[in-house]
């Protein structure tokens, strides 16, 4: 039996809310039958919604892990291999919870198995994505937590459904698609054949790549762990979305040959480039000039400018060294107040101690007098055309609980109060983070609870910054063309 991460198994047991098995397509019954008739064994899985704050409040999880709270996640859940079983100890928690689901969120796979995501894609929505992470591999005794990004994810401005066919310009929401990740070429091609053998059209069909150059595939001790995650963010409609999380219209299958093939491994995909030779650097000195009217503005209190530093190192950076990569996106940028990035202080999951050491020192801390705020400030990416949607999030540094995000949307409109005459304004925004917020219509206020969804007021605390797919590069932003978010927390005057 894999020696697996046993919180990764405890997770799969306790986040069964919006569990949905079943698409409503026929087709899955046909395709299903069409890769068994092919000498596959098909295994059914779901899809479910990752709720990382129940699970710190749950006592399962010793953090939450940097959590977006713009986007509830989903996750594929994924039965073990034919011949295997989940250890006794969480068959019985699963059998307490009353839940029947015989599979798990974090999963290994065989060189020649696949996953196969199959459904209908998110309602409309600003973005979405089905990204693959490496989630923990075993180094000689010590199994590390290393939630790495394997590549570049599907987007919708990527895939290919019945409303984008072959991936081009379309309406990509409530799609049906077919998503399959593997390590093998011959693999995917005999997948490829029964979905078309069952009637689903080859102009749908998108492959996520496990390059087993760089990965240990299998399902022995040593083998890596894996996990899928589903990114929609900001729903046009919300009950719409409310109703995706809850019942997925989509399934998973875990797919493995009956008999072992010839080994057909892909070569490491090739990555969309970021950067388009344009940047925002023209916009410094208009962003100097909203820094001292905002100092202006409050001269009465002490001001203290709170740097700001790239927060995660890349997937690929974070394998090669097996450090924590807590869980990057390649359509994203990420920045945090903080003077230098993860991956000069990751430990070795699960001694986390270290990361709340170093956010606690200096500690930022936020009281609830009206007078000690945090004022967060800086080029509005989406307006300048570098992202699909920003946002600033606070966290607590203690266990990285996001409790709140204010997005791109929020920032429209608010630099123009500090910077009347100035033309470029609309490219740049202001807001502020309170406890006392009292009438200010642009200002977020930290809760305290309850649990993880509030910080408490002994509790220190940090901002992050997120910035979503660049549309001309169909990926992120560069982090050498954009102008960093910043931020000035201010207190009475002692």
């Amino acid at each position: 039996m894999k020696r697996y991460i046993i919180l990764g198994f405890v997770l799969t047991m306790l986040v069964v809310t919006g569990i949905a098995q079943n698409t409503t397509t026929s087709d899955v019954n046909a395709f299903k039958q069409a890769l068994e008739k092919d000498g596959f064994t098909v295994q059914q899985g779901a899809v479910g919604f990752l709720d990382l704050i129940k699970l710190y409040d749950l006592g399962v999880f010793p953090s939450v892990y940097g959590n977006n709270p713009s986007t509830r996640y989903l996750s594929y859940f994924v039965p073990p291999a034919p011949g295997q079983e989940l250890p006794k100890e969480l068959t019985k928690i699963t059998a307490a919870l009353g839940i029947s689901l015989n599979a798990t969120a974090f999963w290994d796979l065989g060189p020649d198995e696949a996953i196969v995501f199959v459904g209908r894609t998110p309602p409309e929505c600003r973005y979405f994505s089905y990204d693959h992470y490496l989630m923990s591999r075993t180094y000689g005794n010590e199994t590390r937590w290393i939630f790495a990004n394997l590549g570049d994810p599907v987007n919708n401005l990527v895939i290919n459904t019945e409303g984008t066919p072959n991936g081009t310009a379309g309406n990509p929401f409530n799609q049906t698609t077919v998503i399959v990740a593997t390590a093998d070429r011959g693999i995917d091609q005999r997948i490829r054949a029964a979905a078309l053998s069952a009637g689903y059209s080859d102009y749908i069909f998108n492959t996520q790549v496990l390059p087993a150059s760089m990965l240990k595939m299998g399902l022995g001790n040593d083998s890596d762990t894996f996990l899928i995650a589903i990114r929609p963010a900001f729903y046009k409609d919300k009950q719409m979305g409310d109703n995706y999380l809850n019942n997925t219209p989509a399934t998973v299958f875990r797919v493995t040959p009956n008999q072992t093939t010839k080994l057909d491994p892909y070569d490491y995909p090739e990555l969309r480039v970021r950067g388009t030779g344009t940047t925002e650097f023209d916009l410094m000195d208009d962003l100097e000039e909203l820094r001292n009217a905002i100092l202006d503005k409050y001269t009465d209190l002490s001001a203290t400018e709170l740097p700001t530093s790239i927060l995660t190192p890349i997937g690929s950076d974070a394998i090669q060294r097996g450090i924590d990569a807590f869980g990057p996106d390649n359509d994203a940028c990420y920045l945090w107040s903080a003077n230098q990035t993860l991956s000069s202080i990751t430990p070795s999951f699960p001694d986390i101690s270290t990361y709340y050491d170093f956010l606690r020192n200096p500690p930022i801390m936020l009281g609830n007098d009206r007078n000690e705020f945090i004022i967060i400030y800086g080029v509005n990416h989406v307006a300048t055309g570098k992202a699909t949607y920003s946002s600033a999030t606070v966290y607590g540094a203690d266990v990285w609980n996001g409790v709140g995000a204010i997005h791109d949307a929020d920032f429209n409109g608010t630099a123009e109060e500090y910077l009347p005459d100035n033309p470029n304004a609309k490219y740049l925004y202001v807001y502020k983070i309170a406890r006392n917020c009292s009438d200010d219509p642009h200002c977020f206020e930290v809760p305290t609870g309850p649990g993880a969804y509030g910080i408490g007021l002994d509790q220190p605390l940090y901002i992050g910054w997120r910035s979503y797919l660049e549309k001309a590069t169909k990926t992120g932003p560069s982090y050498s063309e954009i102008v960093y978010d910043r931020a000035i927390k201010f207190d009475p005057e002692e």
